[in-house]
């Protein structure tokens, strides 16, 4: 599975003006509505805030991956954005999170779901990844990163 499997390239901000979680989940999730990926955003929203209260989706070293299950979705996608200022995003390093990645998975998909998790931690993980990324001016760009990566982790 690669990101640009799920990631929506109408999605993408590389200058998110949210300053808190919540505002930063609602405005992910905004671009996929704009983009015509998803509806009932209300709906989404509460999904996704309902996961948030069982611990937080950031991860530390910058990284927040908010994710939920929903019936309102028939294909795993997602959205991605960066914070220039950085967000408390009651991250488990305490730090501010920068980078994020916003899933949404249909309720019978643990798999490709647990997948993508894992496949957006892995590539993460590597600072050098993760500066090339809050560099990016643009959508295309970030576009054009990711797939660089993923085409030299295989």
């Amino acid at each position: 599975m690669e990101i640009s499997d799920f990631l929506n390239s109408k999605a993408i901000s590389v200058d998110l003006q949210a300053t808190d979680k919540e505002n930063t989940i609602k405005e992910l999730l905004g671009m996929l509505v704009k983009a015509g990926a998803v509806k009932d955003e209300d709906k989404l929203f509460k999904i996704l805030i309902s996961r948030e209260a069982l611990g937080s989706t950031g991860i530390g070293q910058g990284v927040g991956i908010p994710h939920g299950k929903t019936d309102s979705v028939s294909k795993l996608m997602g959205a991605f954005g960066i914070s220039k200022a950085g967000v408390n995003f009651d991250s488990l390093d305490g730090e501010p999170t920068y980078i994020f990645f916003l899933l949404l998975a249909p309720e019978d998909s643990a798999g490709p779901h647990l997948k993508a998790l894992a496949k957006i931690s892995r590539l993460l993980k590597d600072k050098f990844f993760r500066d090339r990324l809050m560099k990016a001016k643009s959508p295309k760009e970030i576009i054009d990163i990711i797939s660089k990566e993923e085409a030299q982790a295989k």
